[in-house]
């Protein structure tokens, strides 16, 4: 507040434009830490060529996300910030803080509707979770919008960086001490893969205990990424038959860790690579990645009877 009783000056658009930005950045890089150490413990396929990539889209991801960030703090930030003014002037006769909270969690609310009714609809967990998140993300930099604090961004900016920082050590001490569970796969052995897997649509493969292995209606079209295997091959006309018969032989590989464990099925008529294993103790699977091993799309088949 100024001495001389003059009303405080406000921040100029510019500069609230880009606190805003760069509070909804750290906001994200935040999210994505937890989402990295969430994704950690649960089931997933070991798909690590994608970090090289990463890295080296950094700078235009890091150009996308504050395109966003300015699109979400204009469509957004500023509107909540604004209108939780107005209902303080209006209901209280002056501009107070907390109606900033309210205004963000109704904005949410309309958000993260529009966005279950898009995605076909969700239970109330997820939906009251994602309520609570966004009205949290938003609530912030609306509240930092209307702040009149010179030199307020080196603080911002330490704070953020801290509580990811903060947020990455929690989270990598938790994996590193068993109270978080990092996701691994199951140990198999020759004798828990002997019998029968679905793919669930059909397509089933029985392994034996004296190493055979019955095919039948396995996908063998898994969208090749190399570029002998081009969709386009005038050898395979689009339409074509692309599920498998037939009999075979099987072996097991434990390889190093449970990552490396291989089930390497010879199938005349199907061309599998060796596939991988996945899923729980209770519940395996054997996986064979769809296209590029990035995207993380599988065909996988599950166990279908109790085993040997």
């Amino acid at each position: 507040m100024e001495k001389s009783g003059r009303p405080a000056k406000k921040r100029l658009f510019g500069l609230s434009l880009l606190l805003s930005i760069l509070v909804l950045l750290l906001e994200a890089l935040l999210a994505l830490v937890v989402s990295v150490v969430y994704g950690l413990t649960q089931e997933s396929p070991n798909v690590g060529g994608g970090s090289g990539m990463f890295i080296f889209l950094l700078p235009v991801l890091a150009v996308f996300g504050t395109v966003i960030a300015g699109a979400l703090s204009v469509g957004l930030v500023l509107p909540t910030a604004w209108l939780g003014d107005v209902l303080g002037r209006r209901f209280g006769g002056r501009e107070v803080w907390w109606w900033v909270p309210v205004v963000a969690g109704a904005v949410s609310l309309v958000v993260v509707g529009a966005v279950v009714a898009l995605a076909g609809g969700a239970g109330a967990g997820p939906v009251a979770l994602g309520w609570f998140l966004t009205t949290a993300a938003l609530t912030v930099p609306a509240l930092l919008w209307r702040s009149r604090r010179e030199r307020i961004f080196k603080p911002v900016l330490l704070w953020g960086v801290a509580a990811i920082v903060l947020t990455a050590v929690l989270g990598g001490t938790g994996l590193a001490t068993g109270v978080l569970k990092e996701y691994r796969p199951p140990a198999l052995t020759s004798a828990d893969l002997v019998g029968r897997w679905s793919d669930g649509q059909g397509g089933t493969v029985t392994l034996t205990a004296d190493g055979r292995a019955a095919a039948v209606d396995l996908d063998d079209d898994l969208g090749g990424w190399g570029p002998e295997d081009d969709a386009t091959d005038p050898d395979g006309p689009e339409g074509a038959d692309t599920r498998c018969t037939g009999q075979g032989t099987w072996t097991y590989e434990p390889g190093a860790s449970t990552w490396s464990q291989e089930v390497d099925i010879t199938v005349d008529s199907c061309g599998f690579d060796a596939w991988n294993v996945g899923g729980t103790a209770s519940r395996p699977t054997l996986y064979q990645y769809i296209g590029d091993p990035d995207s993380g799309d599988l065909y996988a088949l599950t166990r279908t009877d109790g085993g040997p």
